[in-house]
């Protein structure tokens, strides 16, 4: 039968990508994963059990996250039904859900595959609970960032969360492959030129497809060298978001690395987050945060560094101004560590809080009134100056606190020095009070 657009078998003249012909028809087809699908992994130990439950995909985009959901259904007969939640709202879930009421009652049960699932509110996310529980819907959920901050506690308790990784190089080939095999003939590409077009894909298998889709189209006499290529295609943007997963994992890995004083990780990590358009403004106050807590006292002039190179980059922009903060990073990077302060800051805190409204001993009180003077205050005060060595040695903690010792230096860098005199003074308070 004919339809409205032309004759013939219809849809099956219909061009389709190379990724689409390209999907693989059994999870043994599926390139890479192997800790999610290969022997006894989750996957392939709820499959040979026939007891597969819901799950969540977790992992960056193009890698077989929304291709496993469809071979799933396949494997267990159920009926699958693709949703994704930027498109889709609480009328189309509930039509969703009747459907799947439907089939299950006519014998036969429904895999909803729900992409970018943590787009969903609380509440969109609370609506699959009970269908999930009634065997009316097994959920496969796809997401890029982090379900422990995205999606509720209640879903993940009845969902397992499965890490899917980026392809490495040996699968990007293997799948450049089977492309060369769909179509019939090599990429006209040299050896470096093939090697970067796998770099361009980062990783990215849906990405890798549609760069050789777009280099089997051109009509070429030799095969591309590197710089060739590089003149036709443009490198894949990195997978960043600033507010999501991305964006944590590399400020982590950049301050990990200058904790760890590594500068030549620090200047990396620094340069891939500035590539991935990251403001250099935001990363100049989180270099000045590392050194506030984990160089402290150790070297007082290391926050000083990173403040000049923050305002050196105020003045000069981009791109020079970068090179301030990236000598700022190697500073800090290579300076001694220290955090004993923001430990001692942290401990007072607590005790703040567990301690409540203490009064301060009398005697450091101000006395300004006649009544204040009968009371105690400042009573029994000494003047630090007018002391032997410029110290009093009195106790200035609430009485019924007693005192507490909050700041312990490191014996590097500057705190060493801070070491001998807070030993000093030690020394000098128990010689008083005795």
């Amino acid at each position: 039968m004919t339809d409205l657009f032309g004759t013939g078998d219809g849809p099956k003249d219909i061009p389709r990508p190379l990724a689409d012909r390209l999907r693989p028809t059994r999870l043994s087809e599926v390139i890479g994963q192997s800790q999610v699908i290969g022997p006894d992994a989750p996957l392939s130990v709820m499959l040979e059990a026939g007891s597969l439950g819901s799950v969540v995909f977790w992992g960056p985009p193009g890698v077989g996250k929304t291709t496993i959901a469809r071979l799933l259904a396949d494997e267990t007969d159920l009926y699958f039904v693709q949703i994704s939640a930027i498109f889709s709202g609480v009328p189309e879930l509930r039509k969703v859900f009747d459907a799947a009421k439907q089939r299950r009652n006519a014998g036969q049960g429904t895999l909803l595959f729900v992409d970018e699932i943590h787009r969903f509110n609380k509440a969109q996310q609370d609506g699959f609970l009970p269908h999930m529980e009634d065997g009316t819907i097994l959920l496969v959920g796809a997401t890029t960032e982090n379900p422990s901050f995205e999606l509720n506690a209640a879903l993940l308790s009845r969902a397992q969360v499965l890490v899917l990784e980026r392809l490495g190089h040996n699968d990007l080939e293997l799948l450049a492959q089977r492309a060369e095999a769909d179509l019939g003939r090599t990429l006209p590409l040299d050896a470096q030129a093939r090697e970067n077009l796998l770099d361009m894909a980062d990783g990215d298998g849906r990405a890798l497809l549609n760069l050789i889709e777009q280099v089997m189209a051109w009509t070429v006499a030799d095969p591309l060298d590197g710089a060739a290529l590089a003149k036709r295609l443009m490198k894949r943007a990195a997978q960043y978001d600033k507010s999501g997963d991305a964006h944590y994992n590399l400020i982590s890995a950049l301050h990990k690395s200058v904790r760890g004083s590594d500068p030549d990780a620090s200047l990396y990590w620094y340069a891939r987050m500035l590539d991935a358009g990251e403001d250099p403004r935001y990363l100049a106050r989180r270099i000045t945060r590392m050194a506030v807590e984990d160089i402290g006292l150790a070297d007082p002039q290391a926050q000083a560094v990173c403040l000049q190179s923050w305002e050196t980059y105020e003045r000069l922009g981009s791109p020079e101004g970068e090179l301030a903060i990236a000598q700022a990073l190697v500073y800090i990077a290579l300076a001694p560590k220290s955090n004993a302060v923001y430990a001692a800051y942290k401990a007072a805190r607590r005790a703040a809080k567990t301690t409540g409204s203490l009064v301060p001993p009398k005697h450091i009180l101000n006395a300004p009134t006649k009544l204040m003077k009968e009371q105690g205050y400042a009573t029994g005060y000494a003047y630090d100056h007018d002391a032997e060595d410029g110290f009093s040695g009195q106790d200035y903690f609430p009485e019924t606190m007693g005192r507490t010792e909050f700041y312990a230096p490191v014996e590097r860098g500057f705190e060493r020095d801070l070491k001998k005199r807070l030993e000093y003074f030690a020394r000098l308070r128990a010689k008083r009070s005795t």
